[in-house]
């Protein structure tokens, strides 16, 4: 039997008050988790610089997430590891010159009071155009007798020695900067055709420094080689952390030591025509992690925002754990 007309309205009422009680709850649930969602989004943002992957390329990744007490990652066979600055985790890397071109996954794995948090991406790896050329250099350099494979097995083993330390904290302090005042090359990436024969894919920068051109630290960090090798000639070698290095060749002269702390713009040495060479020049390479590096990408990323003497993969003030990464023991060796 339906309600007197009377009482009709009230009736809804009783029942739209009934329905919104039964509601609210929801509601305000609804309204809860969307707020901690999107503040929980806020507080998570994920930068890569340049924004264009490419073969070669060096690449600062940024992590902002506040509630993370530590950060780790990897990215093509290679461990990322993060420092901590003003809430947000930062790594730089890299892509080799030799890559395939290809989608890749970047892992990043994040530490929080309530457990870990992945923030892996899918990076796309884009093709960078190098070109061919062809030099004609002493056959010894081509096709090394006995004595130079010696020579060459020697400076390999040491080379092998340098690279599997490093420091373990960044010593790098904002923007690279060129090692010498003279015009730089496009020949990063080269495939080299030495006396007719692929040789080698080149992997640094060449400078046209005149022979006597002082040598200058593109930033901070420790010289972990300053001696002759057999393709390099005289070579400066410095470690900036973290698995990231710089590489000099060719010098006519050096003039720091190995085990030396070196600030950006500290003389290296003079600039020459030793080792592998058609003529004077400075060759100039970026390492990390195994991969070598556009170096002039890396002049062009900005990095002066960064603050790299915080401490890496940790907040600060937070107790470090033991570092995997063994530190340099190679003993010095007299130079030029």
């Amino acid at each position: 039997m339906s309600p007197p007309l009377g009482n009709r309205a009230g009736y809804a009422e009783r029942m739209t008050g009934s329905r919104l009680s039964r509601l609210l709850p929801s509601l305000f649930f609804f309204a809860a988790f969307t707020a901690a969602h999107s503040q929980q989004r806020a507080e998570t943002a994920f930068t890569i610089r340049p924004a264009v992957v490419e073969v070669g390329s060096p690449e600062l990744i940024t992590v902002s997430a506040r509630e993370a007490t530590s950060m780790e990652g990897e990215w093509l066979g290679h461990k990322l590891e993060f420092f901590h600055h003003h809430g947000k985790w930062i790594a730089l890397a890299g892509v080799d010159v030799e890559t395939t071109p290809q989608t890749s996954t970047l892992h990043i794995t994040a530490q929080t009071p309530t457990g870990p948090r992945d923030f892996s991406r899918t990076v796309e790896i884009h093709p960078a155009h190098y070109r061919t050329g062809k030099l004609t250099v002493a056959p010894k350099f081509v096709e090394p007798g006995p004595e130079e494979q010696k020579e060459i097995a020697a400076a390999s083993e040491i080379k092998a020695k340098i690279f599997a330390t490093s420091a373990p904290e960044p010593l790098w302090h904002g923007d690279f900067h060129a090692p010498v005042k003279a015009p730089p090359t496009d020949s990063f990436g080269t495939r080299r055709m030495f006396n007719g024969k692929l040789a080698s894919i080149h992997k640094g920068m060449d400078f046209r420094a005149r022979a006597g051109t002082v040598v200058r630290a593109s930033n901070s960090g420790v010289v972990v080689l300053a001696r002759p090798l057999y393709f390099e000639g005289n070579c400066v070698i410095i470690d900036h952390g973290l698995g990231l290095y710089t590489l000099s060749m060719h010098f006519s002269r050096i003039d720091v030591r190995e085990g030396q702390h070196v600030e950006t713009g500290d003389k290296l040495g003079l600039s020459g025509a030793t080792g592998r060479v058609t003529g004077p020049h400075l060759h100039w390479a970026v390492r990390w992690e195994n991969a070598y590096l556009d170096p002039a990408k890396l002049l062009h990323l900005n990095l002066n925002a960064v603050d790299s003497t915080a401490r890496p993969g940790l907040l600060p003030f937070q107790p470090a754990a033991p570092s995997s990464r063994p530190q340099h023991s190679l003993s010095p060796a007299a130079t030029p």
